[in-house]
């Protein structure tokens, strides 16, 4: 069993639910990723998406285009697949947390996929998820990361046919991260009623978990996806709070602290609702 699908097991088991927090590896800079990784960790992520900055991220909003391009132009060269897995192998001699590496296809087919099947093994990544990589081409991918014990995680959307969620019930392990609504990420002020939908769709293909992402962006969201889904994914919100702190001594305080504030305070109502 993966380190992923043992979160899972483990928070079905105590009737709870997940958070699952998005960063951009880099924003502002590595060592500052590297402490907010850890941080998120202490905050009680069930599961960290690291993202893979992208010069043209077309399936993203301006806050994390904008966390994009702050992570291209730190350091020397910038930060890359490389830097990213690497992040991971330094992280993983002080947290377990499941890490998901967020990226474009292209940077991944750059890098080399084999070279990436490897080197995330070694670095202990837990799974990739590509955002434009569609699961009726993806075939190879995912069984590439199959044989290096890598779980591969696939987007549906309420557009998504159920032809499509079958598909992908079929090739996904680990988790299915529905999206809430068609677009690009960013904050919302509330949350599409699409979801529910959607995740209801799922379940009916795959017993795998399901989480809830785009436009979650404060501890009532996350509650309301907690009454229909498995884990609620929070990108956009953080990365702004990240971008607002940038230059702060204290920035990684202050993100876990807004993290611990997303974690809704009354859960008795949502964790007796069924999941199943």
């Amino acid at each position: 069993m993966s380190r992923i699908s043992e979160t899972f097991a483990g928070l079905k088991r105590d009737g709870r639910r997940g958070l699952i927090p998005f960063i951009t590896a880099g924003d502002p800079d590595l060592a500052t990723t590297y402490n907010l990784v850890l941080e998120l960790a202490h905050a009680g992520a069930a599961i960290i998406e690291l993202g893979v900055p992208f010069s043209d991220p077309i399936a993203d909003g301006p806050v994390i285009q904008r966390a994009s391009e702050r992570a291209l132009r730190s350091g020397e060269h910038g930060v890359g697949v490389a830097d990213v897995l690497d992040l991971v192998k330094q992280v993983r001699g002080k947290t377990e947390v499941p890490v998901v590496v967020f990226s474009y296809f292209n940077p991944l087919l750059q890098y080399g996929l084999e070279r990436l099947g490897r080197d995330a093994e070694n670095a202990k990544v837990d799974s990739v998820l590509v955002t434009d990589l569609i699961p009726e081409e993806a075939a190879e991918f995912s069984g590439m990361l199959k044989a290096h014990g890598l779980d591969m995680i696939f987007l549906v959307a309420p557009t998504s046919t159920d032809v499509r969620l079958r598909l992908v019930a079929e090739r996904a392990s680990g988790f299915i991260y529905a999206v809430s609504r068609a677009g690009v990420t960013g904050a919302r002020a509330e949350v599409s009623q699409e979801a529910a939908k959607l995740v209801a769709r799922v379940r009916e293909v795959s017993d795998l978990p399901v989480a809830v992402g785009f436009g979650i962006s404060s501890a009532s969201q996350v509650e309301e996806v907690w009454r229909y889904a498995d884990a609620a994914v929070v990108g956009s919100a953080l990365v702004a709070e990240i971008e607002r702190e940038v230059g702060a001594p204290d920035l990684v305080r202050k993100i876990g602290a807004f993290a611990r504030a997303l974690v809704p305070t009354a859960t008795d109502s949502v964790l007796s609702s069924p999941l199943r």
